[in-house]
């Protein structure tokens, strides 16, 4: 998949786990986006509506189950061995028999990484003006005044709108963008006094406490 393909809303009728081979994906269900870089899957329930993305140039592979695991979506490690069966069940010449063989050894195989995902609510037209600008630039430090110039509402409206609409205030709005927006810049190595002024932090430890504050974790750590 080339950065930035998309496969747009579906779902599946059986459980979906999604990984990269090489480079990261980024899957969005609801307002959650989970960002997968090679040491990282995704076991996405059937049923689930989301959408999956390449937030570099990835090598993508999923694997469909019946049965049960876990209802929820759920973030789980990937080791040597666990890419390696991956990669083998990857192979649709497999037959039947040790093809369920290598999947009850995947399943036991897969464990959850305690995460949190980073919530950016979506916003209506009218706000759908700042919503993009701020995806294309997390770093524009515009306030709502000036905001409110733009899109010709008072900052005021704005700031009620962005509580009625996201149930956060428009700061707290726009931290959750910046933080989306550093994920696969993190996860691509790049050092976090870099990912700090691409995102609108001023200083590296304001993006670092702001990062902590939203994950309990700090971004050097979120994807150990």
């Amino acid at each position: 998949m080339p950065k930035g393909e998309w496969f747009d809303w579906h779902l599946h009728p059986q459980h979906q786990f999604a990984w990269a081979a090489e480079g990261m994906l980024t899957v969005q269900i609801g307002d959650a986006a989970y960002v997968l870089p090679p040491s990282r899957a995704l076991w996405i329930p059937a049923g689930i509506l989301h959408r999956t993305g390449a937030a570099s140039t990835s090598s993508m592979h999923s694997i469909y189950f019946g049965g049960r695991q876990w209802v929820e979506p759920t973030v789980v490690a990937v080791g040597p061995l666990l890419a390696e069966l991956i990669q083998y069940l990857a192979d649709l010449t497999l037959p039947s028999a040790p093809r369920r063989r290598a999947e009850a050894v995947l399943r036991d195989l897969l464990v959850p990484v305690p995460v949190s995902t980073i919530h950016v609510p979506t916003v209506s037209k009218r706000l759908s003006l700042i919503a993009q600008a701020l995806t294309d630039d997390p770093a524009d430090d515009r306030d709502l005044a000036a905001w409110g110039r733009l899109v010709g509402a008072s900052s005021r409206t704005l700031a009620r709108a962005f509580v009625a609409e996201t149930g956060m205030t428009f700061g707290a709005w726009r931290t959750q963008v910046r933080l989306l927006a550093s994920l696969p810049l993190l996860a691509a190595g790049m050092p976090v006094a870099t990912v700090a002024r691409r995102v609108g932090y001023a200083t590296p430890s304001a993006f670092v406490a702001a990062f902590r504050r939203v994950t309990d974790t700090t971004p050097g750590a979120y994807f150990s």
